[in-house]
């Protein structure tokens, strides 16, 4: 024991020594005003800011390059008016027999869409000419049985950008092009 007692003593000296050479300088560097705290606030609420603003310049730079406007579709959805009485579980789309959207609604979801919201469920490329797209819609009526029904639309995709809406009611789909 006594030896274990001397050899900590030098180390526990040592430590000391270090704290009272180097406590005065630690101490001085971490006293800073509240305007230099105020001051990189501020840079760094801007640098936040400038941030925030390059990532919505690459994302648009990025719709640009992925769906160029001659080849791009954007398929949306909403409710018909009065739409009220069903309850709408999920959105299957398939274009040219090749599935491109499956969508669950969560309850928040479904009451934007009873507000008149609107939804944007697919952008995508497709070439000039005819497609097929096919909906399936699943939920429940107001008495609360299961229904499914399809609908299908062919999209005439000329050299502009093709803007669909998928208009849905109880137990009906229909569909407008903008």
């Amino acid at each position: 024991m006594g030896k274990k007692f001397q050899f900590t003593l030098p180390l526990l000296l040592i430590f000391l020594f270090f704290i009272l050479l180097f406590g005065r300088g630690g101490a001085q560097a971490v006293e800073v005003s509240k305007e230099q705290i105020k001051g990189l606030d501020e840079q760094v609420q801007e640098i936040k800011s400038d941030m925030l603003a390059i990532a919505e310049d690459l994302n648009q730079l990025e719709e640009k390059l992925l769906y160029p406007s001659h080849t791009q579709v954007a398929l949306f959805v909403s409710l018909k008016r009065g739409a009220d009485k069903f309850r709408l579980d999920s959105l299957d789309i398939t274009l040219d027999d090749k599935a491109v959207s499956h969508y669950l609604y969560t309850f928040k979801e479904l009451e934007a869409l009873r507000k008149g919201g609107v939804q944007r469920i697919y952008t995508g490329n497709l070439r000039s000419g005819t497609h097929n797209m096919q909906v399936t819609l699943r939920g429940k009526t107001a008495g609360g049985s299961d229904f499914s029904t399809t609908g299908s639309m062919q999209i005439k995709k000329g050299v502009g950008p093709e803007v669909v809406e998928i208009i849905l009611a109880s137990k009906s789909l229909s569909f407008k092009t903008r």
